[in-house]
């Protein structure tokens, strides 16, 4: 067994977070010759992995959090009816509350809301300007016949770059957009709070009140991804001038006020492991969704969730808002990314809110983009020790709709995502560790070709073999 790496003395007090552990469940531990198996088995795509065979698993937020008590006896309270389920006006009532849009039409998770959405508002040869591209939100924005363009800030594409609000949309960039396109060819400036992309980085408050001020001189709409908007709103509470005494749920209401809409992932702040909504200010937008999200999925009242889920997600909102436990959320990612840049790891800068991203271009200057490093470095931070972890770099980026060409980002990282309310600090301890002496013995890890290609999304289903 490997002796823990030694740390300096602690310079001030720690803290714990806010809840007691009340039940467990058991994962497996395996040897290098079992993940050796399994990797290769799983094409090198953690994607592809079973979860049993993996020990430790950040592979992502999404849907992996702990609900509390409170949200487990909700899922006794379910409202299981086809039409008007209690549950559904909970939920109506909690994104009122704490997010302010006056509609709300539930989905079964993120890209169910996504899709209506562009359904709703995206023409054939519209252009929809954001701040960095996500991969489902970009494929539904051009299966609806749109493009979509970053006008982010250029220090978003620089990992070492310290900019507090790395999310911040340049404003110029966004002006001569529109002055090339017009206002007419731009149905809402899609704006992400936080930007999982650049390593969950926010949009600062000041900025989104400058985008809006620009949007509502051209008539064009803002729609929030607003799905870590309780990460993004305690970064501006910790680094925006004047913000600092502001309850991060006051702040994440301001954010909202900013837009005409968002799009929401009930399955990452909201803590639930299942669900998500569309919610709009437009009656009319709201009715045009209402009846779509009948054909894809399901009734208005539930969009495809149970009537369970949605108590869940309504109480999970208002468990998200809390500042105790924003506050021991993102302190936890900080600690993890903590460690390894004081052990010298390249990684994202300032740490994010959701995850630790890894630099694997500057990891591993040895593999061309063209052979996927992140994805290579995913595989080999599992055969080390189990934990999964997952690209975001080429692979994710996919092809130009246009070309069929491979889009290589400036960024070619490796995302450690840390579900909320599950690992302890000695979870920590461990990834970091298996971090770094990945990082030590880095010129051993090879590149990978693509072997299977799928049409959509394809760093979920791709699969990969070494480089000889």
């Amino acid at each position: 067994m490997r002796d823990t790496l030694r740390r300096p003395p602690p310079t001030r007090r720690s803290w714990a977070e806010p809840f007691r552990i009340k039940m467990v469940e058991p994962v497996r531990t395996t040897t290098r010759e079992q993940r050796e198996r399994a990797i290769r088995e799983a094409g090198y795509n953690t994607f592809l992995l079973r979860s049993e065979d993996v020990y430790i698993d950040l592979l992502t937020d999404s849907g992996t959090s702990a609900m509390s008590d409170w949200q487990w006896a909700g899922m006794m309270l379910g409202d299981e009816a086809y039409a008007g389920s209690k549950n559904f006006y909970h939920l109506e009532e909690a994104v009122r509350k704490y997010y302010g849009y006056r509609y709300v039409v539930p989905a079964h998770q993120g890209r169910g809301a996504e899709h209506i959405l562009s359904r709703v508002l995206i023409k054939p040869g519209d252009v929809i300007p954001g701040n960095m591209y996500f991969t489902t939100t970009r494929l539904h924005q051009e299966l609806a016949g749109g493009t979509f363009v970053d006008v982010i800030i250029d220090e978003a594409h620089d990992p070492a770059s310290e900019h507090p609000f790395k999310g911040n949309v340049d404003l110029d960039k966004l002006e001569r957009l529109i002055r090339e396109h017009g206002a007419a060819r731009i149905p809402y400036l899609s704006i992400a709070a936080t930007v999982n992309m650049a390593g969950g980085q926010p949009i600062s408050l000041a900025n989104l009140r400058e985008v809006r001020r620009l949007a509502e001189h051209h008539g064009i709409r803002i729609i929030l991804d607003a799905t870590r908007i309780a990460e993004n709103a305690y970064f501006i509470q910790q680094r925006e001038p004047g913000q600092e005494n502001r309850p991060v749920a006051e702040i994440v209401r301001e954010l909202c006020s900013l837009s005409d809409g968002a799009t929401v992932s009930a399955k990452k702040d909201a803590l639930a492991n299942i669900g998500g909504f569309l919610a709009v200010n437009d009656e009319q937008v709201y009715d045009e969704a209402r009846n779509l999200v009948v054909v894809y999925e399901g009734l208005h009242t539930y969009g495809g969730m149970a009537g369970r889920d949605m108590e869940a997600v309504a109480r999970g909102i208002a468990e998200s808002m809390e500042d105790e436990h924003i506050r021991a959320r993102v302190g936890q990612v900080e600690y993890l990314g903590n460690l390894l840049a004081d052990w010298g790891v390249p990684i994202v800068k300032p740490i994010g809110g959701h995850g630790v991203f890894l630099d694997a271009r500057a990891m591993l200057p040895h593999i061309p983009q063209t052979q996927y490093p992140a994805q290579a470095l995913t595989a080999a931070l599992y055969l080390d020790s189990g934990v999964r972890a997952m690209e975001r770099g080429a692979v994710s980026a996919g092809r130009r709709k246009e070309t069929g060409e491979e889009y290589l980002p400036k960024l070619e990282l490796v995302r450690l995502a840390i579900p909320r309310r599950v690992y302890t600090q000695a979870h920590m301890d461990v990834v970091a560790e298996s971090v770094y002496f990945v990082h030590q013995e880095r010129e051993k890890i090879r590149g990978l070709r693509m072997t299977y290609e799928p049409r959509y999304l394809r760093f979920f289903q791709a699969r990969f073999e070494p480089v000889e």
